[in-house]
């Protein structure tokens, strides 16, 4: 079975359900998405591997992974998402140390957040991409709306029963900051480590630059 290559496009939340977050895959050569329902831990620690400016004060979970799989010469070389059965996502990691290869089981949302911080890439087969895959066609207008129709997407996938528990943030209320109170309100929620109300503080001065 042939391998398809994926990249992160980004985390999207449902604007309907509160709480509801997927990560949307592309495959690199085309225009199809793979989207994944995931947990309030996973999208946390994905997005702070994506948003290179927020730096926790201490390591989480996956980048404590990361330490120890450094410090013992483990080095992930890339993940495969491997099967698709009744909604969930299966992979596998592949890992190499001393020129052994060990291929290890792990949920996706782990995979992919460990893919980030070893700069490994991501496939799935053909076969998984032909049966979960969507298409979103754009024209030049509506390019502009593709966060909101990443979010309608969600909404969609949810409606199938997969629903994740998230204390969701307001973020509607950082629309009402100065930029400058976005950033101390940025470097006090990383300082709480919370990390989840930073990376939508980020979100919101990204919007602005």
């Amino acid at each position: 079975m042939s391998l398809v290559r994926l990249k992160i496009k980004g985390i999207s939340y449902s604007q309907t359900q509160n709480g509801a977050y997927a990560l949307i895959l592309n495959e690199v050569e085309g225009d199809r998405k793979l989207p994944i329902v995931i947990g309030a831990f996973e999208a946390q620690s994905i997005a702070i591997a994506l948003e290179k400016e927020i730096k926790p004060p201490r390591p989480l979970t996956h980048d404590l992974f990361k330490n120890f799989a450094d410090r013992f010469d483990i080095v992930i070389k890339q993940v495969i998402i491997h099967k698709l059965v009744d909604g969930v996502f299966y992979s596998s990691i592949i890992c190499e140390r001393d020129k052994i290869e060990e291929i290890i089981d792990a949920r996706t949302s782990d995979a992919i957040a460990l893919a980030l911080r070893f700069n490994a890439p991501i496939f799935t087969y053909k076969t998984i991409l032909d049966k979960a895959g969507i298409f979103l066609k754009f024209s030049s207008k509506e390019k502009d709306n593709d966060e909101k129709d990443d979010s309608i997407m969600v909404d969609e996938i949810l409606q199938e029963g997969e629903t994740v528990e998230i204390d969701s943030g307001v973020a509607g209320a950082y629309k009402e900051l100065t930029l400058e109170e976005l950033h101390k309100e940025l470097d006090k929620a990383v300082a709480n480590e919370d990390y989840e109300k930073a990376a939508k503080l980020r979100d919101e001065i990204s919007k602005r630059n």
